[in-house]
């Protein structure tokens, strides 16, 4: 699951439809031992600092273990002693070898510029994304290099709170279903995309419910699997 520095995680906890949780028990009888097991859904959304500053965390972090995105991110935000995450025309101010200096490669650095380029040229209309069906979101966002349709879902569940997002291509969820329906080996993302119906229109919540089943005790998890 991303993650990000303690000072910009998503802050705002989503509020539920009082039928999701039910609504997913019913439709899933290992879903509903896990959400009994975890409790409370703790889904948080969106960031403080805006959808450009989110976008270019979530370029940082790519493939990344999560403290060592935590440090480059550090020193990325460190060049702003402001607070505000800068403008898109202030980053592309930003010199490459300032931000080779952060820890950003070269290959994120023109992942970066060409998110900032794109929406300078007005290409990107960030603050339009809220109004868009989750598809169109996606289309416009993987117009960036190095956005691609995982990255622009993440965005989708994690700043703009969408509820109905199943991330079949995320390992995550892939090695988790393979977990909690004692399958042989983990599915691949087309065949997990044949089990999303069943979580729709709460798909982002059942994700959230896998992510954490990774981070229960292996015993724990042998007690809630089942074969599917």
């Amino acid at each position: 699951m991303p993650t990000s520095p303690a000072s910009i995680r998503p802050r705002r906890l989503v509020r539920l439809p009082k039928a999701a949780l039910p609504a997913l028990c019913q439709a899933d009888g290992p879903l509903a031992r896990l959400i009994a097991q975890i409790g409370p859904c703790q889904f948080r959304a969106g960031n403080a600092q805006g959808p450009l500053c989110a976008l270019v965390q979530m370029i940082i972090y790519q493939q990344l273990a999560t403290r060592a995105a935590d440090t480059i991110w550090g020193r990325v935000c460190a060049l702003f002693p402001a607070g505000a995450f800068p403008s898109a025309q202030a980053l592309l101010a930003v010199p490459d070898e300032t931000l080779r200096g952060a820890g950003v490669s070269g290959q994120k650095q023109r992942y970066i510029r060409d998110l900032c380029e794109k929406t300078q040229a007005g290409v990107l209309t960030l603050d339009t994304l809220p109004a868009l069906p989750d598809e169109a979101v996606i289309a416009h966002l993987v117009q960036v290099k190095g956005i691609g349709r995982w990255s622009a879902q993440m965005f989708l569940m994690f700043y703009l709170g969408r509820l109905d997002v199943w991330p079949a291509g995320d390992l995550g969820i892939q090695n988790a279903f393979a977990g909690l329906y004692r399958l042989p080996t983990a599915p691949s993302e087309k065949a997990l995309l044949l089990h999303g119906p069943r979580f729709s229109p709460y798909s982002s919540i059942a994700s959230w419910y896998l992510w954490r089943f990774l981070e229960l005790p292996k015993e724990t998890q042998a007690l809630l699997s089942t074969p599917e």
